[in-house]
This record gives structure tokens, C-alpha cells and sequence, in this order.
């Protein structure tokens, strides 16, 4: 007797950094065939991963499932005041979606960058992957699409990369980047006076290159030193990139 594999019901597409010429073929196929596709986004907005998506099909209500944040800035982990609203939102969300794949529905949970880099997808993936088969489509990375565009290799030889969340103290950031050859500072907003502190005492504030909304319309790259303010959005990080050995 021959054992018929699991239909997989949930899948966490990568859409890449939000060029869609970025995305995968994989990705391309399920979001064209998916029963339902799904989105995080700000509440009354739709998610720049649905707005990726749209370049493969246009908006359609009957397919969509919105998932609204609570919350929608940064915070350290730990902070209670954003921890348990956003825990709540995570399994309110999880509930609904398990809801559609017993009723055999399969699901592309749309997800900017890869889902398993930094992405609200995990959190939806530890609640629902061990009750319904499912597959992760690996997607470019934000960072990646902004070295890229910053035309600014980032790492060398043996160069050691650190990728930091810019939630953290401002003294473990200055910590880990004196202890590293090269770095991506991500989580910005709010954050970023605290990171250029941090690079300055580092010594690196002058390799750090600014880029917000890479490979998107409205992309800006710019020297650190050069952005005359502090304000930062969603899609935005800092690059340190690496100098070590070259041939």
C-alpha cells in the first residue's frame, strides 16, 4: 500500500526585499495557486509584502486574509507592553488561519524578505506547523537587496558579519560592534540616534552607509554621516560594511 504524502496546507513564502522581479519561481507559483493568501500589515494598510504581490495578481477579496498588528513599533524583547499584545495578535491570528486549513484550504502566508529571518511568519510557523503539513519558500533578504543596491560588498576575505537588531541597550550594540568586521543594523526606527551613538563610539560611524526601502520606489542610500535626521522607517537599515582581506 502506497502511503499518499500530506497535502501541505500552509506555506511561508519569501517575497525577497520588494523588487518583484526578486522573487523566486516557487514563490510566483504558489501565490498564484494558493487558496488564500495572507498578510501582515499596520492597521488600515495594506502590507508592503501584499503590495510585492501585486505585480503576480491584482487584489481579490475573496482570497484575502488580512492580519492586522496591534502594535506596530519597535521594542526590546521583553517589554510587556509590547510582548503581550503582540503574543495575543499571534495566536488570535493562528486560530483563524488553522480554521480555514481544516476546512482544506491551503494558505500563502505572504512575507517580506525571508520568513525565517527576523519574520512574523515564525511566530505563526511555532503555533501552526506541527498541526498542518507545511513548506518555507526561502526568499533574498532585505539586507542582501540593500548592499546590493548600496553597491557595497560586505564582507571580505575571513570578515566575521554581525547582524544586530537596533532594539538592543546601546551598550551591547557598541559591545558587538567592536567585536565584529562588519555589521547590518536593522530594527531603525525609533532607535537610530542610539545606533549612530553606538557607531561613533565603535569608531565605525564612518563606513556606515543608511539605506531605506531597498530595491522599492522611494529607495534612499546615503552616508550615515550624511542623513540629517534621525527619523527612520520600517524598511531601513544601517550597513557597516566589512574591509578585510582582498585580492
Amino acid at each position: 500500500m502506497t502511503i499518499e504524502p500530506a497535502k501541505i496546507l500552509l506555506f511561508g513564502v519569501g517575497l525577497g526585499p520588494g523588487d518583484p522581479d526578486y522573487m523566486t519561481v516557487r514563490a510566483r507559483d504558489l501565490i498564484l495557486k494558493a487558496d488564500r493568501l495572507v498578510h501582515f500589515c499596520k492597521r488600515g494598510r495594506r502590507g508592503n509584502a501584499r503590495v510585492t504581490a501585486d505585480a503576480i495578481v491584482p487584489p481579490d477579496p475573496a482570497r484575502e486574509i488580512e492580519l492586522a498588528f496591534p502594535v506596530t513599533t519597535e521594542a526590546a524583547v521583553g517589554d510587556e507592553a509590547y510582548d503581550g499584545p503582540i503574543a495575543a495578535f499571534y495566536d488570535a491570528a493562528a486560530e483563524r488561519l488553522a480554521a480555514e486549513m481544516a476546512a482544506g484550504r491551503t494558505l500563502a502566508v505572504l512575507c517580506d524578505g525571508d520568513p525565517f529571518f527576523y519574520g512574523s511568519f515564525m511566530h505563526l510557523w511555532r503555533r501552526l506547523a506541527h498541526r498542518f503539513p507545511t513548506e518555507v519558500v526561502p526568499g533574498v533578504t532585505g539586507m542582501a537587496g540593500a548592499w546590493t543596491r548600496a553597491n557595497a560588498p560586505i564582507t571580505w576575505g575571513d570578515d566575521v558579519l554581525s547582524v544586530l537588531p537596533g532594539t538592543l541597550p546601546e551598550a551591547e550594540l557598541v559591545r558587538r560592534l567592536v567585536d565584529t568586521d562588519a555589521a547590518v543594523i536593522m530594527k531603525l526606527g525609533r532607535n537610530l540616534p542610539k545606533v549612530r551613538r553606538a557607531l561613533k563610539i565603535a569608531g565605525l560611524v564612518h563606513r556606515a552607509i543608511y539605506v531605506e526601502r531597498a530595491t522599492m520606489a522611494g529607495q534612499v542610500v546615503s552616508r550615515l554621516d550624511d542623513k540629517p535626521d534621525d527619523e527612520a522607517p520600517y524598511f531601513s537599515m544601517v550597513l557597516v560594511p566589512g574591509e578585510g582581506r582582498r585580492l
